[in-house]
């Protein structure tokens, strides 16, 4: 069943064209990482998902829901990490989570989902205005956990995360899908997106650009791999053999190793099998696959400045005031 369908979206400000006749369908259970440079148009589409902007043309329906006829029915269902979320400075950490289960009238255990995120009973009791950035995110995450949505939209999940936050965050995501939860997210923090999307969409002005697996896109944009292999041997006496492999594309021989450059997954084991057949010794395999960020920046023409100014125009609206 689908998790999100859009129909030839598209949203303009005035002579700018945020989002243009966007086709995009997202899988229940999926974890779809959405991508593309600042501006691109990523968070105008997750707006445009949850109602908090009108289209200029085209549809969209979340969880079976048209977005624009029936928000009500959406919001029920939908956890929101928004983009720079921000506290009550005065409010405990813990009284936000019992708000955010107060507005959605869910039965929810504050103490389990604090737990869930990774935020300690002590850092819970006090003001969220001390919080440090990862904090914050932690306690916007466990708020749009509340109500066991079915849907989880995250912008920049790991915006302010340290190296174990992130991978407390990917846990997270993966233990979601794993229930059920669709998963659907922006990020420009690639290795993050490589390690938990099934699929990834790459937006650029407005446009989209892919949409694939990430070895699906790899083969469709020509980024192949290199695979590095130890032998016993002179390398060199098994140069041609490797070389004449389908797939690979380039072989060099130095000393023990051979190095080659293969434009598909099947000629990483052919150039393996095809070696051994020969009777060569195999002693180590190394295969280093083009990079997610090169195949980004080749999708949006080098356009990806990953850490620069946000268009104020794609800018995710928060889906509920922090109370006051």
């Amino acid at each position: 069943m689908t998790a999100i369908r859009t129909t030839g979206l598209v949203k303009r400000y005035g002579d700018v064209t945020a989002v243009s006749g966007l086709d995009l369908e997202i899988e229940r259970g999926e974890v779809f990482g959405f991508l593309g440079p600042n501006g691109a148009g990523k968070s105008t589409t997750i707006n445009m998902l949850l109602d908090f902007v009108r289209p200029t043309a085209g549809s969209a329906t979340v969880l079976g829901h048209n977005a624009q006829a029936e928000p009500d029915e959406i919001s029920r269902r939908v956890g929101v990490l928004p983009e720079g979320f921000d506290v009550y400075p005065r409010l405990s950490g813990r009284r936000h989570l019992e708000f955010a289960i107060e507005t959605k009238d869910a039965d929810d255990d504050p103490d389990a989902i604090l737990e869930r995120v990774g935020l300690e009973p002590e850092d819970a009791a006090r003001p969220a205005g001390g919080y440090s950035k990862g904090m914050r995110q932690r306690l916007a995450t466990g708020m749009a956990l509340v109500g066991d949505p079915d849907l989880l939209i995250m912008d920049e999940p790991s915006s302010g995360l340290d190296p174990l936050g992130i991978r407390e965050m990917q846990e997270l995501v993966r233990a979601e899908a794993d229930r059920g939860t669709t998963v659907f997210f922006s990020s420009h923090i690639l290795e993050h997106v490589e390690a938990v999307c099934d699929r990834v969409g790459v937006l650029n002005d407005g446009e989209l650009v892919a949409v694939d697996t990430i070895e699906g896109l790899r083969e469709s944009v020509g980024g192949g791999a290199t695979v590095e292999l130890t032998l016993a041997g002179s390398a060199a006496d098994y140069r041609e053999t490797a070389a004449a492999v389908s797939g690979v594309t380039d072989v060099t021989a130095a000393d023990h190793v051979l190095e080659c450059a293969v434009a598909g997954p099947a000629a990483k084991a052919g150039v393996v099998i095809a070696l051994d057949d020969a009777g060569s010794s195999v002693l180590d395999v190394r295969i280093d696959d083009v990079s997610l960020e090169s195949l980004f920046t080749a999708l949006t023409n080098g356009d990806g400045d990953a850490d620069g100014p946000t268009n104020a125009a794609d800018t995710v609206v928060a889906d509920a005031e922090v109370p006051r």
